[in-house]
Formats: structure tokens, C-alpha cells, sequence
């Protein structure tokens, strides 16, 4: 009888102290998680586990206290006052506070190859009030301003960590967030734990997470039918059906803030002739890419706001797939014959598939695609260069307008990868981030895409739904349109 007793004490023990680990399967290797040179959107799933923001967004992409607890904004709009939340640490023990938030600001708007800098650009000075207070005086007024802070520019790492480690950071980040880093194993798993003195009482829930990239579309579904991973985003379209149908699972759709297309780089040939942009773009048909890579999930594009964005005008028309007018481009540009260029993609089978569409309606108007695989991060860094002549690179979006055009469009921004400018242009996305009245800044954002669409440094084709499929044993992710897992209220039964 004692024996037995002891037998299930331990039982219960081991039960009560086991580890719960919720393991992730990813698309890609997240290239950076140090979030002031971040680019990928594969970035930001692990680093809302490791960095808290100074604001977030809930499931109505409305702004909420994250490490700012309360603000308030005078002087026109150019200035915002942030009260802090009292008792952070950052994972390495060291405090968070004013300084901290000083300190961040600053490096993001410094630091050499900042990601950050074009969506900080209007602040003027970060001033520190008191130990739990912070002020940002900007240039000028900054409609988008809060909605930044509930990204990677809003982020918070370690000042120590960012002085000991410098640009390493990214294979050492330390933030005050709910789980923290352990160990990187390149192209193989990010191991996080659970931070024992989080803010929030009582969270996390689950003691690990590990992230595993899984670029191939079967292997990553093959590991969530097997159980092998816990969670996986995204899920390929022809495999809506195979996570629909397993009792086991859940899958989650929305629509995302997002948009897919084609860069097109102005700084080399073939692509510094704008009507050879014009070409390709018009062999583009969107609904049969809509309808055979995607299987009716995606909504063909009109510009980089999907249909759910105040932003979004329907009066600018989907364009439709034009072979006449393709022709005629190629003769305008002295390339009756047509031309050739290399695509860049990632081997991805969704965006393999994808290249070769484009491949055979290009081909209809002599246009002739060479498509060049490579891995995700080796993508990234070649548009960032402009080591490339067509790459498909898409955004993940932002619940402000602003975030899917400006850094995309102006003069020298930092996510123009065509190098694109026009200062008309510039001009228009400048005037409507000044103002508040969103239909002000449509018509703005409106007549800034006509200008675009004629210049054609990139070709907008779809907006993807976010896909995800999930145990049924987890529980407490929260669908934010963002497509962001938020794994600090996850639970696993």
C-alpha cells in the first residue's frame, strides 16, 4: 500500500512539473532577430515572443498598452508623452525604464542599415522625463506615429545587450518579453523558454517554445499531421483541405494585411525602360493566379491596401491581363522581339509554382523568364543590394495604411527595393502622413498609386489570407490580422 502511494506521488509530481513545449513549424529561417535590422515578416513571429513593444494591436487592430501603459499627445500632434509600466526587467536582470526607451529610439533611428529608420524619420528628440516617463517630439506631425510603436520600431532590447553584443545581437537577443532566447541552430530550430519574471502575473502558460523552418509545403504539413510540431503558418492552399478534415486540428483563415507582388529593379536593365515594366506587368492575369496557385484564397491587387483597409479605393481598377498592350510596349521600348530576365524566388513549391505561371503568360508576348531559386535570407539581402532584375517579395502589412506604402515607394527608403523615385510621388505620401482625416489621406495615397502604377516599380498581384493550422490541443492564440502568433496567453491541454 506505501509502495503504491509513493508510486503515485510521483506520478502526480512528474505530471505537475512536466515541461510543455509547443513547437512551431515556420516557412523560412528567420534571417534577423535583432528587430531594428529585421525585414521579414518570419522575423517578427519570433521576435513578439522575445521583445515586447511599447504598444500593441488587439484582434480589432485597435492600439493597446504594452510597456506604455497610458500617453497622451499635444502641440498639434508633434508631441507624445508615455508613462511606462513600473517593475520590468529585461531578460539579462537589468531594468527597464525611460533610458531604456531613449536608448531604443535612438539606436533605431543611428544605427547603420537600420530597418527603422524611414518609419521613425519624423521623430525629432526623445527626452526623458522622469524613470518611468518619456517624451517624443517630432519634426512635424505624424498620423502613423502610435501604430509604428506596435512593431519592430516599438520593440524594446536590452541597452546591455545591445552594447555587449553589438551588431551580434541578432544571434543574442535579450528583450523583456514573455519567453527568452536559449539557442540557434541555423536552418534547423530557435529554442525560447519561459521567462520566469515576466510582467504579467501568472504568463506564460507554456514553458518552451521552438521554432523549426519547414520551407517545403508537404514537410511542414507531413510534421503537423504527425504531431511533430504543435502549430504551422502558413499553410499551403491545396492543403486547406487535408487540415479542414483532420479531427485533430483547427485552421484559422482571415484575411491579412498584406500584399504579394513582383519587383521590378529600375537601377539596371532590362527594367530601367519603363515600358518594358509596362510589358510584363500587362501579361499579368490575377484571377487565374487567384484561382490556380492559390485556389480562390487570394484577392487579386489593386495596390498594397487589401480591400479591408480605410485606405483602399475601388475606383483604381484590378488591372486585367493584356497580351495587345504587352506587345505594344515591347515595340515602344525597341524590343519588338521581346526580352529576357531572371526571377527571383525561394524554392517554396507555392512560389515556384507562381514563377512558372508567370513564366508561361509572360512567354505568350516574347517575354522570356529565367527563374533563379534561392534561399529566403540570400532573397532579402539581393533586393536590399539591388543584386537582382525581378525578385517576388511580398509585405506582411501594417494596420496603418502608411506601413505598406511609404518605406516601399519614397525616394531612398529603405524597403524600396527597386529604387524607385519619383518626387511627386514622394510628395503625396509625405502630405498624407501629416494628416489625420483618413479620407484626405486616401484620395492622397489614391493619386500617389496612379503615378505608381504608370512607373511600375512594382507589380501589386494579390493579397494572401493568413493560413493556420494548430493542434486542437492548443489554445489562447489570439487571430490578430497581423498574422502574428502571440504566444503569451497559448495554453496546451
Amino acid at each position: 500500500m506505501g509502495r503504491a502511494w509513493l508510486v503515485a506521488a510521483v506520478a502526480l509530481l512528474s505530471w505537475a512539473t512536466a515541461k510543455t513545449t509547443v513547437t512551431v513549424g515556420l516557412d523560412a529561417d528567420p534571417p534577423n532577430l535583432d528587430p531594428v535590422f529585421s525585414s521579414a515578416l518570419v522575423d517578427r513571429q519570433v521576435l513578439n515572443q522575445i521583445y515586447d513593444k511599447l504598444l500593441d494591436i488587439d484582434q480589432d487592430l485597435k492600439i493597446v498598452p504594452m510597456l506604455a501603459t497610458s500617453w497622451s499627445v499635444g502641440n498639434n500632434g508633434t508631441v507624445y508623452t508615455f508613462k511606462l509600466r513600473q517593475g520590468v526587467k529585461f531578460h539579462d536582470g537589468t531594468d527597464f525604464d525611460a533610458e531604456a526607451v531613449k536608448f531604443n529610439l535612438d539606436r533605431a533611428l543611428t544605427a547603420e542599415g537600420s530597418r527603422r529608420k524611414g518609419e521613425l524619420a519624423p521623430v525629432k528628440e526623445v527626452q526623458v522625463v522622469d524613470k518611468y516617463t518619456v517624451r517624443v517630439v517630432l519634426k512635424d506631425a505624424f498620423s502613423p506615429f502610435l501604430y509604428v510603436l506596435t512593431d519592430r520600431a516599438g520593440m524594446m532590447v536590452s541597452p546591455a545587450a545591445a552594447k555587449r553584443y553589438g551588431q551580434d545581437l541578432a544571434n543574442n537577443p535579450v528583450g523583456t518579453g514573455p519567453f527568452r532566447f536559449v539557442e540557434r541552430k541555423r536552418q534547423d530550430r530557435i529554442v525560447l523558454q519561459r521567462n520566469e519574471g515576466y510582467w504579467k502575473r501568472g504568463y506564460p502558460k507554456i514553458d518552451e517554445l521552438i521554432y523549426r523552418p519547414f520551407p517545403d509545403d508537404d514537410v511542414r504539413l507531413a510534421n503537423l499531421l504527425s504531431g511533430a510540431v504543435t502549430v504551422i503558418t502558413p499553410v499551403a492552399p491545396k492543403d486547406l483541405a487535408r487540415v479542414r478534415g483532420d479531427a485533430n486540428l483547427n485552421l484559422f483563415a482571415f484575411p491579412s494585411l498584406g500584399f504579394q507582388g513582383v519587383w521590378l529593379n529600375v537601377t539596371r536593365p532590362p527594367f530601367n525602360n519603363k515600358a518594358l515594366r509596362q510589358a510584363f506587368a500587362a501579361t499579368i492575369d490575377r484571377d487565374t493566379i487567384d484561382r490556380v496557385v492559390f485556389l480562390g484564397t487570394a484577392t487579386p491587387a489593386n495596390g498594397p491596401f487589401p480591400p479591408g483597409s480605410p485606405a483602399y479605393d475601388p475606383s483604381i481598377p484590378i488591372p486585367k491581363r493584356d497580351i495587345n498592350l504587352a506587345r505594344k510596349k515591347l515595340q515602344e521600348a525597341g524590343f519588338a522581339s521581346g526580352f529576357s530576365f531572371t526571377l527571383l524566388t525561394t524554392p517554396s513549391p507555392v512560389l515556384t509554382q507562381l514563377a512558372q505561371v508567370y513564366q508561361a503568360m509572360a512567354a505568350e508576348a516574347g517575354i522570356r523568364i529565367q527563374i533563379q531559386q534561392v534561399e529566403f535570407g540570400t532573397l532579402l539581402d539581393r533586393t536590399d543590394k539591388k543584386d537582382y532584375e525581378a525578385a517576388l517579395l511580398g509585405w506582411s502589412g501594417r494596420p496603418d495604411p502608411d506601413g505598406n506604402i511609404y518605406d516601399f515607394m519614397r525616394c531612398g527608403g529603405p524597403l524600396n527595393n527597386a529604387g524607385y523615385c519619383n518626387p511627386k510621388v514622394d510628395a503625396l505620401l509625405n502630405r498624407a502622413r501629416a494628416t489625420r482625416v483618413m479620407e484626405v489621406r486616401r484620395s492622397l495615397y489614391s493619386e500617389a498609386l496612379r503615378i505608381i502604377h504608370e512607373d511600375v516599380p512594382y507589380v501589386y498581384v494579390y493579397h494572401p489570407q493568413v493560413l493556420i493550422g494548430a493542434s486542437k490541443r492548443l489554445s489562447g492564440l489570439p487571430l490578430i490580422p497581423d498574422g502574428i502568433l502571440r504566444f503569451v496567453g497559448a495554453e496546451l491541454k
